[in-house]
């Protein structure tokens, strides 16, 4: 896709290493995968508020209801 070999990535990955660190290489990790977690969930569509009204039981809407 990128292009990328092995010897790239693991140039990166020992840059990213002097960088950050590591102790801190476990929590950008998790971090990276709460948000990419965080996305897929988003993109499926399944909200977290349901603002649909609901009915009670027993009563049941009218036919004539909304129209003028």
């Amino acid at each position: 896709m990128f292009g990328l070999g092995i010897t790239e990535l693991l140039v990166i990955m020992i840059i990213v290493l002097i960088v950050f660190g590591a102790s801190r290489l476990p929590e950008i990790g998790s971090g990276l995968g709460k948000a990419i977690r965080g996305f897929k969930e988003s993109v499926t569509g399944k909200d977290a508020i349901d603002v649909t009204p609901k009915q009670e039981p027993g009563k049941e809407k009218p036919s004539g209801e909304g129209k003028p």
